[in-house]
């Protein structure tokens, strides 16, 4: 190796085929310094790759000082060339340094096409893409149509990921051999730029010109054992001979923002994805098998698979193995390729393995082709001080961050899981999504909480821009919910907060909050939002008692809130049209709901807001002014609180459902009033069922086509069970019903004008003994018969 000629590897970005071969050149030609594409700033980092708690898929991770949301990312994986140079030189005592274009100066550019986005969202500019989101030549899929194949991938695997030299463990060292893949690929690459050009991304002139004075220095201090890992494009413009004042002519005058850099974890998942922070590799999993698999790695593949799908209960034996490592070697002959690659062993399992399906297919590609393989980084890594709290309660708490989604239950009776819900919640007011609130499987007491956790490689973007509140994450959830308090317009907004200060423990946010509550209701005189305010804020009260939070003043307020809507909400519900009448009938129901635990509550002072509600609710349920739908919510709500009986609400509905009331309106109001669950109500109420059928039966034919949607939709909403015994209800029609001394004639089974104690008191010696209670042998002989 002269020093005018140091050794340029180009590479394909994460290819395991270019990892094996830079390994192999490397051990072949033994440089004195590594030199490979990435930001300098990360050179301090480098040594951190030899860390025991190092693992990949890691990234760095380059954020702006002053705008940590403004970031950018180096994803590397096992397989990814450019991790393996890093750790060929660390274990050789090799210095191993980053030559591409600063971070500094990526951040600045990524600052100004944000800039320029914005500007061409609007739609009296120009339509086209402008010259710098053009899109780069792609020299893989051009290379791959010389060669007369119509998939780069398919291309890139039989040329380079499915050669057998430099593999490791064969021991090569033959320098030509090792080093014969990239002068090939070099040659290719400067053909096609000297069609293409620089591929249409003027930028990455400007990065080559870095490039190239980054590797004149270090030339000058290390000779002529100098090796440089870069992507294959850029092969050609550092071979070639430019002056250094030009080169720095072109650096001149760049934007500059100061930025930090860190190793931060990633995820095969999001080295899937091409948009966003992903790196667009399509079977990372398959990637970083083929990559670390000894020898027969279609075979070691394959036994993954069925293993994968035994665990998922599929009926897969060896012999399935067999014959599908025999499919797959024959698809490959067959179709001229030197092994069996991605698309024939994925072939091979939907025929052999899968019966054909590709819904168990599905399952290995997600689990498998793509995973969910989370890397780590060591706690010696530079961090925000925010990271460092944050990892700090994970390990205290035992919440691992992991790729794979998971479900945690809580019980928020126990210290521990209380302090995980709070965490879990600050990071939410903080914009750190790693669990979302799900619904439990088991109890629904306040005391319970289930989570779905799932961490993403971009979260760690958010735990640094979260760091501009606070350096821990109790003061930094705090500092933003004062920040969000004051800065909220809508009082449903204020509201929610409130909520969700109490859920975090955060209670010396909550006086601010409370201010800040009080101010708006007072300014809101829409009923609409003050009704849709005052359930989230009644929700808060349920959670003093297991949090041991103090919960009078927003007791206090919610109590003033809801004497506001009852006086606001009967002139609101008038002169409304359908959207807006289905609109109020949710707010009917959420106000219901929100007085009920308000009545309930200790902490609430007011035992007649209940009493006053009722009398709401009995006003909107007779005025004619008032949309069907509302009338009927409010009739069917006065019934379930046993304020109006089962004859009364016949009679209602009898009126509504004469022959004088529009069709449209009858329907709209049997929709209030069934709807919601209201189905089983129908099924054990006779009455009101006949009352239904026969003015659903007397609907004239003009008018039916206008009520039927309305209907649909109610009768839609119930489950099955309950539209079938409808169904069966009105085919058999009414009869009359006896008790079983009494005997039964023909009728609907289940309904009886009086209860049939006998059938009763029979259950009872089995639900005795079910309970524990004493029973005797008379009482089990008559249980049994």
């Amino acid at each position: 190796m002269s020093g005018s000629q140091p050794l340029l590897l180009g590479v394909r970005h994460h290819g395991p085929g270019s990892a094996r071969a830079v390994r192999a050149a490397l051990d072949a030609a033994v440089p004195e310094a590594v030199l490979i594409e990435g930001p300098p700033e990360a050179d301090a980092l480098v040594p951190l790759a030899a860390d025991q708690g190092m693992r990949p898929p890691v990234a760095l991770l380059a954020h702006a000082v002053d705008e940590p949301g403004r970031s950018a990312f180096w994803p590397l994986a096992e397989f990814s060339p450019e991790w393996v140079a890093i750790r060929w030189a660390l274990e050789h005592d090799v210095p191993a340094r980053f030559i591409d274009l600063p971070a500094t100066h990526t951040l600045a550019w990524r600052k100004a096409e944000q800039e320029a986005e914005v500007e061409e969202e609007n739609p009296s500019g120009p339509s086209g893409p402008s010259a710098e989101h053009t899109l780069r030549l792609d020299p893989l899929a051009v290379l791959a149509e010389t060669a007369g194949y119509d998939d780069p991938e398919r291309w890139w695997e039989d040329v380079v990921e499915h050669r057998g030299a430099g593999a490791p463990g064969d021991g090569t060292r033959d320098r030509e051999a090792a080093l014969a893949p990239f002068a090939a690929l070099e040659e290719a690459m400067g053909a096609l730029r000297e069609t293409y050009g620089a591929g249409g991304h003027d930028r990455d002139l400007v990065r080559e010109a870095h490039m190239r004075l980054q590797l004149r220095s270090t030339q000058r201090e290390f000779g002529d054992g100098v090796a440089v890992v870069c992507g294959a494009w850029h092969v050609p413009a550092l071979r070639r001979k430019s002056a250094v004042t030009a080169d720095r002519a072109l650096l001149k005058g760049l934007p500059k923002v100061k930025a930090d850099m860190t190793w931060v974890p990633w995820t095969h998942r999001r080295l899937s994805r091409a948009s966003g922070y992903g790196a667009g590799i399509d079977s990372p999993g398959w990637y970083g098998h083929l990559f670390g698999a000894p020898d027969r790695p279609v075979e070691r593949w394959l036994t993954k698979v069925a293993g994968l799908l035994r665990e998922e209960d599929r009926i897969v034996s060896s012999a399935h193995v067999i014959e599908a490592v025999r499919l797959a070697g024959t698809l490959a002959a067959m179709r001229g390729r030197p092994l069996p690659g991605l698309t024939e062993t994925t072939d091979a399992v939907r025929a052999v393995m899968c019966d054909g399906s590709d819904v168990p297919l599905a399952l290995v590609h997600d689990r498998l082709v793509v995973g969910d393989v989370l890397g780590e980084v060591p706690d010696t890594a530079p961090a925000v001080p925010l990271q460092r709290d944050l990892t700090l309660l994970q390990r205290r708490l035992r919440l691992k961050p992991e790729a794979l989604e998971r479900e945690l239950e809580l019980d928020l009776r126990k210290e521990t899981d209380a302090e995980r819900s709070r965490l879990l919640h600050r990071l939410r007011l903080l914009g750190i999504g790693w669990g979302e609130p799900a619904r439990s499987r088991g109890s629904t007491g306040t005391f319970r909480e289930t989570w779905r956790l799932r961490w993403e490689p971009e979260l760690s973007v958010r735990v640094a821009e979260a760091g501009v509140w606070g350096t821990t994450v109790a003061a930094a959830a705090t500092a933003r919910a004062e920040a969000d308090a004051r800065a909220a317009q809508a009082l449903a907004d204020v509201t929610a907060l409130a909520e969700h200060c109490l859920l975090a423990g955060l209670r010396d946010v909550l006086p601010v909050v409370m201010r800040v509550l009080a101010d708006r209701a007072a300014l809101d005189a829409d009923v609409g939002h003050l009704a849709q305010a005052l359930p989230a804020l009644v929700r808060s009260l349920r959670y003093g008692d297991v949090r041991g939070t103090d919960t009078k003043a927003l007791a206090e307020v919610a109590a003033g809130l809801a004497e506001r809507v009852f006086v606001g909400l009967p002139p609101a519900c008038t002169a409304l049209d359908a959207d807006a009448a289905e609109q109020m009938r949710g707010h009917v129901d959420a106000v219901h709901g929100a007085v009920g635990l308000l009545a309930e509550s200790s902490a609430a002072s007011h035992s007649d807001l209940r009493a006053r509600w009722r009398s709401v609710l009995r006003s909107l349920s007779g005025r004619d002014t008032v949309p069907g739908v509302i009338r009927g919510r409010a009739v069917r709500l006065l019934l379930d609180e046993g304020e109006v009986g089962q004859d009364e609400a016949a009679r209602l509905m009898g009126l509504v459902l004469s022959p004088g009331t529009p069709p449209q309106d009858a329907a709209a109001w049997i929709e209030g009033f069934v709807g919601g669950g209201g189905g089983m109500l129908l099924v054990h109420d006779e009455r009101l069922l006949g009352l239904v059928d026969a003015w659903l039966t007397g609907v004239p034919a003009d008018a039916f086509t206008d009520v039927l949607p309305l209907l649909r939709r109610t009768f839609a909403a119930y489950e099955p069970g309950v539209r079938r015994t409808l169904g069966e209800l009105v085919r058999r029609g009414p009869g009359v019903r006896g008790g079983a001394s009494a005997g039964r004639t023909a009728g609907i089974p289940g309904f009886a004008p009086e209860p049939d104690t006998e059938r009763a008191e029979a259950v009872l010696p089995l639900v005795r003994l079910l309970l524990g209670l004493d029973t005797d042998d008379k009482d089990l002989a008559g249980a049994g018969t």
